[in-house]
């Protein structure tokens, strides 16, 4: 398996090399991953974590991550740093880092299959896993997000679950709990799956008292570490976003009850789920007393930032609304992870493994109807269906295979292989109909944010002196990471009022624009013209000041600042000493950047 994992690390580092040259950070998620590692390396505080280049005028604002994503990233930084030079050593850095949570993840993966499919099993397991597009993408390079760390933690909890030493089990359950809840909330609704799959199973087996007791202890003692040496200081309050006192009051509360309960001298199912309910309920209704303002959204924003802005994520669109092309491929593995767990879990009624299969069929059905809520859910969807599929293909196969019907036995097994590994997505999806949306719309959009994120594109900014850039919501991170400029807003829920600044700004009269700005102290104005982005400002805002600067209608107290001849950004300085005057159809001539 180690041998594996360095081939695929060898060919993901040949296939992107570029990307790691260029620091191809295309998420903005890591985009600001970087900046807040540079800001560690430079002395911030351990738990400071507010990032004071967003919207400096007003302080920056706080993310709600922790620090522990941080250290592998700096990690490798400071390992590299005296041999390739600082730039050279991030860039690789970002390159390498992702890789690290791909080892445990394949390590959880093959531990799973051993343990319920068979002890040679695991190469299958891998190839369905290298077939598991979305989960795969969040191992690139370059992809230094938390997401393959939780997802690694997933993937050790269904090991966990999959473990016949009970105590072992638990506890690896409930470390892995504590470990992604430390990381973020993402993955809170699994980690709560996990817990109860493990009281189900002691509500039907009495025996695995002990996994229930070992998992309570280590999700609420974890927990607690996990708060103690990562929280920042902003999540010390009662905050419903990250693993602030509101969360680690339910783990602890939560492992404590569930430690408790292995301790009844409960013999009757019966009653052991009575027990559970009464748990379950008291959880559910000391939540609800005592922190009624996380009944809601967790991240707890206005109405209108969250009508404009966070229900229109994509990502957090249920998978019936994109495109049948686009979701087929990620919806694929999972249905066919859940046929082969809920066959396997059949197979194995009257064994020692029923009950661990079960828990992976019930945790793999949880993780494909996920998709139904959000289809950022594909990653650990897809992920989840490894054992299931895997199963599906080591009986199907044999059996293929014992025919005597020589087409039968060929046909059979390799249709079973193309289906098990999820091969057949990929095939199937270039004969779906793609939509059809607006003539050259998609592409234009497309090239836009590709061409306006590039070094090439952004690196001429530092000509100008250092300065706060008024710009686009996606664009702040990248522009932060990238330049030596600030910016003012990144798409972060705690930092909503700048997100609102920026959308009023561009949506709104161009009257009011130098109001919002000069609030956040701005010297520039920079814009990527057909970036995705800004559709939305000329859709909303058919008249506001961005449409009229997309349709060449620019203010006078706008001065045009140089940039090369080919790039797809538009820079101004923003003149606050001249009065309004009627807006010209044509821009001034650019002045030549000023030296830094």
């Amino acid at each position: 398996m180690l041998a594996f994992w360095g081939c695929v690390v060898a060919w993901y580092l040949i296939q992107r090399e570029g990307n790691i040259h260029w620091l191809v950070l295309t998420d903005t998620d890591d985009n600001l991953r970087l900046a807040q590692v540079r800001a560690l390396l430079a002395g911030q505080g351990w738990y400071d974590l507010r990032q004071y280049r967003l919207d400096p005028a007003l302080g920056g604002f706080d993310i709600h991550w922790s620090r522990l994503v941080d250290l592998p990233i700096a990690g490798l930084i400071l390992l590299l740093r005296p041999f390739l030079g600082v730039e050279a050593a991030e860039r690789w850095a970002c390159g390498l880092a992702p890789l690290l949570p791909l080892i445990v993840t394949m390590t959880a993966l093959a531990l799973t299959v051993r343990r319920l499919v068979s002890p040679y099993a695991w190469p299958m397991a891998m190839l369905v896993l290298m077939s598991c597009t979305s989960t795969m993408a969040m191992y690139a390079p370059m992809r230094i997000d938390h997401h393959g760390w939780q997802l690694a933690c997933l993937a050790m909890a269904v090991a966990g679950l999959a473990d016949p030493n009970r105590a072992r089990g638990g506890a690896t359950v409930g470390l892995s709990s504590a470990v992604s809840l430390t990381i973020g909330l993402e993955m809170l609704p699994y980690c709560a799956m996990a817990d109860g799959i493990i009281v189900l199973r002691w509500i039907w087996d009495r025996a695995d008292a002990r996994r229930m007791a070992v998992h309570g202890l280590t999700l609420a003692g974890g927990s607690a570490i996990g708060f103690a040496l990562f929280a920042s200081d902003a999540n010390q309050v009662l905050r419903c976003d990250a693993l602030t006192p509101v969360w680690l009051s339910v783990m602890v509360a939560t492992g404590s009850l569930l430690f408790a309960m292995s301790l009844a001298p409960a013999n009757s199912r019966w009653v052991r789920f009575a027990l559970a309910a009464v748990v379950g309920g008291a959880i559910v209704v000391g939540f609800a007393l005592f922190f009624p303002q996380c009944l809601g959204r967790p991240e707890q924003v206005s109405d209108e930032l969250a009508r404009t802005w966070l229900n229109n994520v994509r990502e957090a669109r249920p998978i019936y609304k994109h495109p049948l092309k686009n979701v087929f491929p990620m919806a694929a593995l999972p249905v066919v992870g859940i046929i082969g767990a809920l066959l396997a879990t059949w197979r194995a009624r009257r064994t020692a493994a029923a009950s661990a299969w079960a828990a992976i069929a019930l945790f793999t059905t949880f993780a494909g109807a996920m998709l139904l809520w959000q289809v950022r859910a594909g990653p650990a969807a897809q992920m989840l269906s490894v054992p299931g599929a895997t199963a599906l293909a080591w009986i199907a196969i044999p059996w293929f295979l014992k025919r005597t019907n020589v087409a039968v036995r060929i046909i059979g097994a390799l249709v079973v292989f193309l289906i098990a590994t999820g091969l057949f997505a990929g095939l199937t999806q270039k004969l779906l109909p793609a939509d059809k949306p607006a003539k050259g719309v998609p592409s234009k959009v497309g090239k836009a944010n590709a061409a306006c994120a590039r070094l090439s594109s952004l690196l001429p900014l530092n000509a100008y002196p250092k300065a706060t850039l008024f710009s686009h919501v996606d664009m702040g991170p990248r522009l932060i990471t990238t330049t030596h400029h600030d910016a003012i807003a990144g798409p972060y829920h705690r930092n909503g009022a700048a997100i609102l600044d920026v959308h009023h700004a561009f949506t709104g009269p161009t009257s009011e624009f130098r109001g919002i700005a000069a609030r956040h102290k701005a010297q520039y104005l920079l814009i990527c013209p057909d970036m995705s982005e800004t559709t939305i400002y000329r859709s909303r805002g058919p008249r506001g000041f961005f449409s009229q600067l997309y349709r060449g209608q620019v203010p006078n107290w706008l001065e045009p600042m140089a940039l090369p001849a080919n790039s797809p950004l538009k820079l101004w300085r923003i003149r606050y000493d001249l009065p309004d005057a009627p807006v010209s159809g044509r821009s001034r001539p650019a002045q030549r950047p000023a030296r830094p």
